[in-house]
């Protein structure tokens, strides 16, 4: 019998957009303009198109879900700040594609102060950006900078009858990133919820391994999981790596058979609402670790718990990731993977055989989240409502001088951490990640 489905909150709503909107221009002069496309359907094969997923930061400003559309802000105009374009309404399209929101409806149910049809767009664009001084955008996309471009000469053509064309562009994603990077309530709402999809998926995938089943089996049951409990899909391409494969820390195939005896890593995560859940669980094929296996985990555990537990204000990656580095260094001498002086092999790197990657990364809209990580050349202060990954690993290759029973052992455990003004809250906290909980789990599979 399917499980319920579980609760969901609020979706954010027109006056969060627009308080984003404004808190933006706040940080604009006066005399500028921002240019943001939304992003494009991208085909797949011949006429059939990836399912849409909307760009990020034109997400964060709008909420609006359909493709080819463009936001422009206008700080201090008159007649509105906020500007949208979008698909035309077209009764014999909409038959083939599906409704479109529309020019109308925008402005009531997204919040902006006018929007437009595309076929106007040509013509609104120019006389809206006459007069401004710099125009700001993602620099790295094309299209955008091919529009400003075409607006700067359109406005330069009309020069002598008194038209001003933008002198600059600019990058909008500094600005934009950087708020991006501090959740609100209701973000932070969005990824508890998809943290608890992922980690009832992750459960649902322990509970149905077993030897001779495949990885791509055990995907399903993931991916089947986000899809009943309301998500889009995935938030990234799901990894589900057994045996030696789990050692390969992007492995995409997903194709082989679960050997009894051997470990499954599974990372994997949902996106609910545009935000991003990103988990990692390894646990035993046949239900039970090994001595061999239980010791690496418990080594790769205890780094992620205290790990976990540093999380708060004031704290930076760079000293959770300090504190990971001599914890698995430490572990690795002890398993005999390493020999000599724990300081020395964290001054050489060695444990860079076994450690391959960072303990961090921001989440929220995109998986690997905007915002820089380090300001005036120092490693960032952690705040509240910043939203990061905790994922220590040990990937032991199958080379010949590595202990037999130790071969082809990976580990990684990864958990949502999400910081608050007292300290830290785990969005992930719902599937298992101590041994004996594991195996309780898994014992009837």
């Amino acid at each position: 019998m399917a499980p319920e489905p579980l609760a969901r909150p609020c979706a954010i709503g027109p006056d969060e957009y627009r308080a984003r909107r404004e808190a933006l221009m706040r940080g604009l002069p006066a005399a500028s303009a921002v240019l943001l496309p939304a992003a494009a359907l991208v085909t797949r094969s011949n006429d059939s198109e990836y399912p849409f997923r909307q760009n990020s930061d034109f997400h964060y400003l709008t909420g609006f879900p359909e493709p080819d559309a463009l936001l422009v802000l206008l700080p201090g105009r008159a007649e509105g700040e906020s500007v949208l374009f979008c698909l035309d309404k077209d009764p014999a399209q909409e038959a083939w594609t599906g409704i479109r929101i529309g020019a109308e409806a925008a402005t009531q149910r997204f919040g902006v102060d006018q929007a437009f049809a595309n076929a106007e767009r040509e013509e609104r664009l120019t006389a809206l950006l006459d007069g401004r001084e710099t125009l700001y955008l993602p620099l790295d996309d094309p299209e955008a900078v091919a529009l400003a471009e075409d607006v700067r000469r359109a406005l330069k053509a009309r020069s002598r009858r008194g038209a001003v064309a933008p002198r600059a562009l600019a990058d909008i994603a500094p600005g934009l990133h950087e708020q991006r990077l501090i959740k609100s309530d209701a973000e932070l709402s969005l990824m508890r919820h998809a943290g608890r999809i992922s980690a009832q998926a992750h459960v649902r995938a322990m509970q149905a391994a077993r030897p001779g089943r495949h990885e791509y089996q055990l995907q399903a049951e993931i991916e089947h999981e986000f899809l009943w409990q309301g998500a889009a899909g995935p938030a990234y391409g799901t990894i589900v790596g057994g045996g030696a494969n789990a050692c390969v820390l992007h492995y995409v195939e997903n194709a082989a058979p679960l050997a009894e005896g051997t470990l499954v890593l599974i990372d994997a995560g949902a996106e609910f609402e545009g935000y991003a859940g990103d988990i990692t669980r390894t646990f035993p094929v046949s239900g039970r670790f090994s001595d061999a296996q239980r010791a690496v985990y418990a080594v790769v555990l205890a780094a992620q718990e205290r790990a976990v537990a540093a999380v708060r204000p004031g704290a930076t990656l760079s000293e959770i990731h300090q504190g990971v580095v001599r914890d698995l260094t430490r572990g690795l001498i002890e398993l005999g993977l390493l020999a000599g002086e724990l300081e020395a092999r964290i001054e050489d790197g060695s444990y860079r055989r076994f450690y391959l990657h960072s303990t961090s990364h921001w989440l929220g809209l995109d998986v690997h989240d905007v915002g820089d990580y380090r300001v005036d050349g120092e490693p960032r202060p952690l705040a509240p409502g910043m939203v990061l990954t905790v994922e220590p690993g040990l990937y032991i290759p199958a080379d010949d001088d590595i202990p037999e029973a130790l071969r082809g052992i990976g580990i990684r455990i990864e958990d949502d951490v999400a910081v608050t003004a007292s300290g830290h809250e785990v969005l992930t906290a719902d599937v298992p990640k101590r041994v004996a909980d594991i195996e309780a789990l898994m014992v009837n599979n």
